[in-house]
């Protein structure tokens, strides 16, 4: 369980991370990361720090295509979680 823990801190660290720096690349108007990579984290469990950085930043929120990806994912990734909490 510890494993899992680290994994997940460390996975949203760099999750948030990408988004803040895909904020400050667009505020100076360089090359972007793109989004199916900020997704990519988003999906092996960065949702958490990638939300936040979205919220904190502002990034990405105005944009309904990447809100309904990011959210899609996150609903996929709480009906695991609850069928796996539900099963007997």
């Amino acid at each position: 369980m510890t494993i899992l823990f680290y994994y997940f801190l460390i996975l949203n660290g760099i999750a948030f991370a990408l988004t803040a720096y895909d904020k400050h690349l667009a505020k100076a108007q360089e090359q972007r990361i793109s989004e199916r990579n900020l997704l990519g984290f988003v999906f092996f469990g960065g949702t958490i720090g990638s939300g936040l950085a979205m919220l904190i930043f502002r990034h990405k929120t105005s944009k309904i295509s990447y809100l309904w990806k990011y959210f899609g994912i996150v609903s996929i990734q709480i009906f695991i979680i609850w069928f796996y909490l539900t099963r007997e």
